[in-house]
């Protein structure tokens, strides 16, 4: 995978201008909206990027190395069906894959490691807020997402899976994010991923406590399913921290009708299933758990 071809930054690359690590942060969990441009700005490894209205369609990248860009390694805007396959993303500034505004994408087999923010990124507009997206049904499949400050994030978008990944040393493993927007972030589903020690820690960019243990969290989205997956060892002391959590957003959005269901979750700290959030309608069922949060709470 990635050694026919190995794509890395011109010597001036490191010049680019726009969103930070640490803003980028901020926004993966509904913080504020940095002030930047999209994927044609200087810093970015391949940028595939159409126009409202006109979506670049069907393309397909393969079996490449992106390595060391200060922002995205590969990233899609205005796409459709776009496909990327085989290709490793590692120590990119920003996010390794990201897709925003795109429908039907494809991610399969992948590595994403050592990037700033997320191996994987889908949302419906990385700089700024509104609505989430309807990605027509984008999979997420047979990736490997290690040592990143993010897993995965999946940001204001509807109508995608997340599935059979390995998601496994890095700060937090699975972010699913919506907030106040119509419509809301969510009904999607998180199914047959093994989370496992993503105990890396990652300091206070400022507006985000510290994030270490952490295993999947929902965070004022609604209707998701997460189901099947093996979530284990998941450890720290954040708020976020524990193998599956409910969290309010930032903004203050609740999580509603979420499913979290057969899930086996163990050695999760402080807790292998959290309802931190109290928001209506969630139901935790059949799961396989040691300790739940609040106290007295069947898995």
């Amino acid at each position: 995978m990635g050694s026919a071809t190995v794509i890395t930054p011109a010597d001036d690359a490191g010049h680019a201008t726009g969103a930070g690590p640490a803003s980028r942060a901020a926004q993966a969990t509904g913080g504020g909206d940095p002030v930047g441009g999209d994927c044609t700005a200087p810093g970015h490894g391949i940028c595939v990027h159409g126009t409202a209205g006109h979506r670049v369609t069907d393309v397909v990248i393969e079996s490449l190395t992106v390595s060391g860009f200060p922002k995205n390694g590969v990233s899609g805007s205005e796409t459709d069906r776009m496909t990327v396959r085989d290709v490793l993303v590692e120590d990119n500034g920003e996010e390794g894959i990201s897709q925003e505004k795109s429908t039907r994408g494809l991610l399969v087999g992948n590595r994403a490691r050592g990037n700033g923010q997320a191996g994987v990124f889908v949302t419906n507009i990385a700089y700024g807020e509104g609505g989430a997206i309807d990605t027509a049904g984008t999979v997420i499949i047979g990736n490997k997402l290690t040592g990143n400050r993010f897993g995965a994030v999946l940001r204001r978008a509807r109508n995608l899976a997340l599935e059979g990944n390995v998601i496994t040393g890095n700060c937090s493993g699975v972010f699913v994010v919506g907030d106040e927007g119509i419509p809301r972030g969510g009904a999607l589903t998180v199914r047959d991923n093994l989370v496992t020690a993503n105990n890396k820690y990652c300091a206070s960019d400022g507006r985000l406590p510290y994030l270490q243990g952490i295993g999947i969290v929902l965070t004022g989205v609604e209707d998701t399913v997460v189901t099947r997956n093996v979530i284990a060892g998941n450890v720290g002391a954040s708020p976020m921290s524990g193998g599956v959590v409910l969290f309010r957003s930032f903004r203050g959005g609740p999580d509603t009708g979420n499913t979290i269901t057969g899930n086996v979750a163990t050695g999760n700290k402080p807790a292998d299933m959290a309802d931190r959030d109290g928001g209506p309608r969630n139901t935790f069922s059949r799961n396989v758990c040691h300790t739940f949060e609040p106290a007295g709470r069947l898995c």
